[in-house]
């Protein structure tokens, strides 16, 4: 019987999925061969194979595994199978795995490793600060993912030097941070390069509401942008900035940002169109062609300290930093009150200078305004021990050379002597980074210090206890946040023993009693929490500036960092009290039984307002302790970093190839850096 073929015009499809998946397979386990030649020369902490090939033997072997591969996919194309596209994206599928990695230190808390036995109190703050240690290590990693392109400091230092900026020192310690490794300074860097992008002088306006803020805001921009005689209901700073034609940003707490029309803004600010922030509002910027904005100031129009402590707060807090100048109104309709007063306190202590206007100036006559101005000055001095000149402006057409008097003679002054501030710090840092760097490529050089000279160990070991407070700081602010909630009863009783009291002495203004007695209450709660935040760090900045000590770094000064981290609080908002409650009946009774029915009778009328008000500060309390302490390890691990780095440094002392060791010396000539290879070139004792 003759055999029958069966021709046709290639492999059937179960063929070529056949044939593909086992080139697939194959080129896994070529990746597993490339993978062992990788690892026999990696510094893996657990390294799994020895004995690697020497670095001829270990070209050939990787020559031959890009030949096989090559051909892989030719052999696939004769047969007409397709290579599918890669299924994942690298950065998510980095980022997912970093996600397990945060995962894996983070089950190694003490609380969590209790399963295995009692942990021994002596080991509970070191091994939080190692899980602390290592889950920032991580999210380092994860953020310069997150950020993608914008991390591409080579490009951001040649738009740089486009527009005119010298960065001939940070392209050359950009290079040679990226040639040797020194991972530690990228961040420090990069918030240099940061600074010199933005060249803004940031300008936020308080004032109380119908105090003229954006009316006033809308004649400087030369645009009506800003609703005016509606209450703002965010405590989102709207900020106007320049672009070349008129647009809005919007971002929210529960989806993407939105870029829209300006003329939208009404409904995000507006009480009428966004009623309790319904929106969830979290950031609003809106781009103005303006002649005033274009010199690199940005306006930002706020809806009063008071409420920034008391709405939205974390978001407003976050950007508090970024204020250079705090404009505060103060409505020449009425007068001077402590809420003006308090918002300028605010603002000093949070280290951002304040200047005074008086607006609505042309409702006053020459004679009034002047006795007006010379009183809020008086009170200012008084009552804050401050002296700040105070301005009279006006949108009016015929008072309107008394805001550009503020502007030419007041406000481009302090623009120009913030840049030239602005200058002199990034020079500072600069400098500090390039000491830094040349400290860290010595050590290198050099290879170990004297022995003796540093315990690194114990070095190593304190930053980890140091870290290991920020976790204990952590469990007290979110237990005293969780107290400060239910204190509303508290607070009431508080406040009937305060009416009975004041009664008695015979005061009648129950609300301003009942009020000031919430927000005392409130405040002795919530003070463990900013005091616990000012020790911590205090205790940061010490344990940086002792480490630098020790390590022989100079001009290291880390408490400018961390003590600026902590801002304003927030503060109890109880709203409108509606109080009526009479002490006529209440007198004759005793004073247990009065104190007992004054509660009673403030726990009917405002009990539910009070309760609403304590809860929301306690949520506040734990955002705004949560995002300081955020703040606080990142500002200190940008130094921490830079320690352990040397301190691995230290503890490593592989010997360099003669190509290393010239491109070495080359680097510390190009930084002006003295290249003697002795152990007094290293700045360790």
């Amino acid at each position: 019987m003759a055999e029958t073929r069966t021709d046709s015009v290639g492999l059937n499809s179960s063929q070529q999925l056949h044939l593909l998946s086992s080139a697939q397979h194959a080129d896994k386990l070529l990746a597993e061969v490339e993978s062992i030649l990788t690892a026999s020369r990696s510094r893996s902490a657990f390294p799994k194979y020895k004995n690697p090939l020497p670095p001829a033997q270990a070209k050939v072997v990787e020559d031959y595994l890009s030949r096989i591969r090559a051909q892989i996919v030719r052999v696939l194309e004769s047969q007409d199978v397709a290579v599918p596209e890669p299924a994942f994206e690298s950065v998510h599928a980095m980022r997912v795995t970093l996600a397990f990695i945060r995962i894996a230190f983070q089950e190694c808390t003490p609380d969590r490793m209790r399963g295995y036995g009692k942990v021994p109190d002596s080991k509970v703050r070191e091994l939080n600060g190692l899980v602390d240690e290592m889950v920032a290590a991580v999210d380092k990693l994860d953020a310069y993912l997150a950020q993608g392109l914008a991390q591409d400091l080579d490009a951001r230092l040649e738009n740089l030097a486009r527009a005119g900026a010298d960065v001939g020192l940070l392209s050359v310690l950009q290079r040679i941070i990226a040639n040797h490794g020194l991972v530690e300074f990228r961040q420090t860097l990069a918030m240099i390069v940061e600074r010199l992008e933005s060249k803004n002088f940031e300008i936020a306006l308080f004032g109380r509401v119908s105090s003229g803020k954006s009316s006033l805001l809308n004649h400087i921009v030369d645009r009506e942008i800003l609703p005016v005689g509606v209450n703002p209901i965010t405590a989102v700073p709207t900020r106007l900035v320049f672009g070349d034609s008129p647009r809005l940003s919007i971002w929210y707490a529960d989806r993407s940002p939105e870029k829209t029309d300006i003329t939208r803004l009404p409904e995000f600010v507006s009480e009428q169109q966004n009623p309790a922030n319904s929106k969830h509002v979290t950031r609003i910027v809106a781009e103005l062609p303006s002649a005033r904005l274009k010199d690199g100031v940005v306006l930002v129009d706020t809806p009063g300290l008071g409420s920034l402590a008391t709405s939205g707060a974390a978001e407003t807090l976050a950007y508090l930093p970024r204020c250079d100048l705090g404009v505060v109104l103060i409505d020449a309709g009425s007068t001077l009150t402590e809420d003006d007063l308090a918002t300028v306190r605010t603002l000093y202590e949070a280290g951002i200078p304040a200047s005074l206007l008086l607006s609505k100036s042309d409702l006053l006559k020459p004679a009034d305004r002047e006795q007006s101005l010379r009183y809020i000055s008086e009170q200012v001095r008084s009552q804050l021990r401050l002296t700040i000149p105070i301005h009279p402006v006006s949108i009016e057409a015929k008072q309107s050379s008394l805001l550009e008097a503020w502007l030419t003679e007041v406000l481009l002054p302090l623009y120009e002597r913030h840049q030239q501030l602005a200058q002199e710090s990034l020079r500072r840092k600069i400098g500090s980074l390039r000491e830094a760097v040349v400290t860290a490529l010595r050590l290198r050089l050099d290879r170990a210090p004297d022995a003796g000279s540093v315990d690194v160990n114990e070095i190593d070991s304190a930053l980890r206890q140091t870290v290991g407070r920020i976790a204990e700081v952590r469990d007290l602010c979110v237990q005293t946040a969780q107290t400060v909630r239910d204190e509303g009863d508290r607070a009431l009783e508080a406040a009937a023993d305060a009416l009975n009291a004041t009664w008695s002495e015979g005061s009648s203004d129950s609300t301003a009693v009942v009020e000031k007695e919430l927000v005392r209450i409130a405040a002795e709660s919530s003070r463990t929490i900013s005091t616990a935040l000012n020790e911590l760090a205090t205790a940061l900045a010490e344990s940086l500036q002792s480490t630098s000590d020790a390590l022989g770094f100079e001009n290291v000064h880390p408490e400018d960092d961390l003590g600026t981290a902590i801002k304003e609080m927030p503060r109890l908002d109880p709203g409108d009290l509606k109080i009526d409650i009479h002490p006529t009946l209440l007198m004759k009774l005793a004073k247990r039984t009065s104190v007992r029915q004054i509660h009673n009778g403030l726990r009917r009328q405002i009990g539910a307002q009070v309760d609403e008000a304590f809860l929301n500060l306690g949520r506040m309390l734990d955002s705004w302790a949560r995002q300081t302490l955020s703040e606080l390890q990142r500002r200190f691990e940008v130094h921490a970093d830079t320690y352990r780095a040397h301190l691995h440094r230290m503890r490593t002392h592989t010997g360099l190839s003669s190509t290393e060791r010239a491109a070495i010396r080359a680097d510390l000539e190009e930084l002006g850096a003295s290249v003697e290879e002795s152990a007094e070139a290293v700045p360790v004792r």
